[in-house]
């Protein structure tokens, strides 16, 4: 419940997480109601949800027959990661390369001559293939490592059941319950 004393000037209200203001176009605005966190996460949550399942499914078809005849780019080692890292671009407002500590393109290169190229290793997850420094560890071969941990804040949207989120086709009818309610990677 507001209070007289939860009043703040209306000019601090764009930056001001908690209080209340009145403007002529909405009437009386509780500020902590309108911060918007839950619906950015939850559209968050969302859009990862979409992004990973359009990422695999187009994935899948640049490996099927016969677009796989043509090029090697079907669940690329690079591609899925780099999909979520541009997702986490977007909704971060750092940069984030400084924490995945790039090599120099010397080095770069070195990988990239002894182990081939990018598209004949495959992965078909959200987890980074690394390859380690050929000159450190001979006989090493790509492995599998962990996302960094700002690559973990959001969680993919999963939850079709709840009816919270219903995902509607151009004829109108709801994919999601044609499908009991469970979509392909999603």
């Amino acid at each position: 419940m507001s209070k007289r004393s939860d009043i703040i000037d209306g000019s601090a209200a764009a930056r001001a997480p908690y209080g209340l203001v009145y403007t002529e176009v909405l009437g009386w605005i509780d500020l902590g109601h309108a911060q918007g966190t839950d619906i950015r996460n939850l559209l968050r949550s969302i859009a990862l949800a979409m992004m990973m399942s359009l990422a695999r499914k187009f994935e899948g078809l640049q490996s099927s027959f016969p677009i796989s005849l043509t090029t090697d780019s079907g669940f690329s080692g690079e591609d899925l990661v780099s999909n979520l890292l541009g997702f986490y671009r977007v909704v971060s407002a750092q940069n984030l390369f400084g924490m995945l500590h790039p090599v120099s393109k010397e080095e770069a290169l070195k990988r990239w001559d002894y182990y081939g190229k990018i598209g004949s290793w495959k992965n078909e997850n959200f987890r980074p293939l690394l390859f380690p420094d050929p000159e450190m560890f001979p006989n090493a071969r790509p492995r599998k490592g962990e996302l960094p941990n700002f690559m973990k804040t959001v969680s993919p949207w999963s939850d079709f059941r709840s009816g919270i989120v219903s995902i509607a086709s151009a004829d109108g009818s709801y994919i999601d319950k044609a499908k009991g309610g469970i979509l392909p990677y999603a």
